[in-house]
């Protein structure tokens, strides 16, 4: 015999908060569809409430602009392994790999880079992201931390260049590339940028 289910105080509060939490997902997940297909400039508020199947009103009483929007929608967490955890001489490969996968199993990448190519609020993103994350990554491992900057940025020519080859531009050569193959290719040059002296 199955008990009926006894609802407390806490359920009938937690009712609206869930209610509330799926249209922010819902939003979110339409608007990362559509940052990604049509870019910042042509994804509209009122394409992205649709495709969430709900009033654009919703949209902005939760993000307040689409540019709110924008920055909610491609939050990333990049998680780079922390370089302590790693040989020194790993550092390299080790990017690429995470790279790789992130770049393979989340369209929030490619739609900010996209977007990011053409639209101030995008780029600004992308440099927000590099900053925070990768940044603190040549800080612990370059010979000198004050070349920390320029050093990340060299890794970074790396890691969107293969980024908007491969996953935006889809060049055939960069597509058929193996993963094995880039990472052979292109750990030694990010090892280098991060941790071989100065030329």
């Amino acid at each position: 015999m199955r008990w009926p289910r006894i609802v407390g105080v806490n359920d009938v509060n937690d009712t609206p908060r869930r209610r509330s939490d799926a249209t922010r997902d819902a939003i979110l997940t339409a608007a990362r569809e559509r940052f990604a297909a049509d870019g910042y400039e042509r994804a509209t508020i009122r394409a992205i409430a649709k495709d969430a199947q709900i009033d654009p009103s919703m949209v902005m009483r939760y993000y307040g602009n689409k540019e709110g929007l924008f920055a909610a929608a491609v939050s990333v967490d990049l998680g780079l392994p922390e370089p302590a955890s790693l040989p020194r001489d790993d550092i390299g490969r080790a990017l690429v790999a995470r790279f790789l996968d992130l770049w393979e199993e989340n369209e929030v990448l490619t739609a900010l880079l996209r977007v990011g190519a053409t639209n101030q609020a995008g780029a600004e993103r992308m440099q927000g992201i590099f900053r925070e994350q990768v940044m603190p990554v040549a800080v612990r491992v370059c010979p000198d931390p004050e070349q920390a900057p320029a050093r990340a940025a060299l890794a970074a020519t790396q890691l969107l260049g293969l980024a908007l080859t491969r996953y935006v531009l889809h060049l055939p050569p960069t597509v058929a590339l193996a993963r094995e193959e880039i990472l052979a290719w292109l750990a030694p040059t990010i090892q280098r940028y991060l941790t071989a002296p100065s030329p």
